[in-house]
């Protein structure tokens, strides 16, 4: 059953972010105002090495007041490629640069109320090339083996959606 968009009315737009409400038909004749936000297309990568560690950043997420372990993500500049915004990711937020990238998976983490869409790439090794240029992305960035994700997405240390599928599809690769 499809529902149908009748309009859309901007209701805020930022550089990050617009909401909107449309007017939706439901398949059985009923209408209702559904708020919708939509935001540039994100790219991150789950960086691994030769010892079965992969490359995480420990960091707040304010708007739910928690801590967690995350995948390097960010926003696909406007003309940029999500590969490529891929790799700055990683470098800025971690100061590693990762090897060469290979699509793992798409993803709409909250596609009943955004159009939000991760690019996110698989990389085998990455080089240290220094501090992040992003230090105020992550308290720590460490290289956690990955035999310990399933521990720590059920003590509710890893707890984005989109860095749990990465991960988790990660541990289907082994």
């Amino acid at each position: 059953m499809r529902w149908q968009v009748h309009s859309e009315e901007l209701l805020y737009t930022d550089q990050w972010l617009d909401i909107r409400v449309a007017d939706v038909e439901l398949p059985n004749g009923r209408h209702l105002d559904h708020r919708i936000i939509r935001t540039a297309p994100g790219a991150g990568a789950v960086v691994t090495d030769d010892e079965q560690r992969v490359l995480l950043i420990w960091r707040h997420r304010f708007i739910t007041d928690s801590w967690g372990w995350e995948i390097p993500i960010g926003k696909i500049e406007e003309g940029e490629e999500p590969i490529t915004a891929a790799a700055r990711e990683v470098e800025e937020e971690t100061g590693w640069r990762p090897g060469p990238l290979r699509p793992l998976l798409y993803t709409q983490p909250t596609n009943g109320l955004s159009d939000s869409a991760h690019h996110i790439f698989r990389a085998e090794g990455a080089t240290h090339i220094g501090p992040p240029t992003e230090e105020w992305e992550a308290e720590r960035i460490e290289w956690v083996p990955l035999a310990d994700i399933r521990r720590l997405i059920d003590k509710r240390d890893i707890v984005s959606g989109t860095s749990m599928a990465a991960l988790l599809y990660t541990l289907t690769d082994l």
